[in-house]
């Protein structure tokens, strides 16, 4: 039954409306965050030469502060900032679909952990699904890592 919750349409729509909300707010309050996803639902543009994007984890945090902050905006779909990285601080707009935001953090707190399942995840095993999505996010985050090994 929780399973079949998850992947529902409705529950996935309020998942990203969360986000949506969420990150909004915490824009207009001025409040820097961090995003965590996965890299395969990511877009950049210009694309990232392959020596930077190598070294992206296939979960991956982004951290909105500064002109990245600032560049931010939100779609109905996505979310997109303009970014630099590498040694070159090469520059990038990034876009992420609201529903691939995996977590939004605050000051090393998750303030917002999205249980849905897009439609990409839908598609895979029902193992790839559940435990291994949902501890790969728990687990990116440093403080939780360090609360799991007390």
């Amino acid at each position: 039954m929780l399973e079949e919750m998850l992947h529902s349409d409705d529950f996935n729509a309020l998942m990203k409306k969360n986000a949506h909300d969420i990150a909004e707010l915490l824009l207009k309050r001025g409040i820097n965050f961090s995003i965590l996803t996965n890299i395969s639902d990511v877009t950049f543009d210009p694309a990232l030469p392959p020596h930077i994007s190598k070294n992206f984890k296939s979960i991956t945090m982004f951290f909105l502060a500064g002109y990245t902050f600032e560049s931010t905006q939100i779609s109905d779909n996505y979310i997109s900032f303009e970014a630099g990285f590498g040694t070159d601080n090469f520059g990038s707009l990034v876009s992420v679909p609201l529903e691939a935001i995996l977590q939004i953090i605050v000051e090393e707190i998750p303030i917002f952990i999205n249980l849905g399942t897009p439609l990409k995840v839908q598609n895979k095993s029902v193992e790839e699904k559940g435990i291994k999505r949902s501890m790969d996010a728990l687990m990116s985050n440093p403080q939780n890592q360090k609360l799991l090994k007390k």
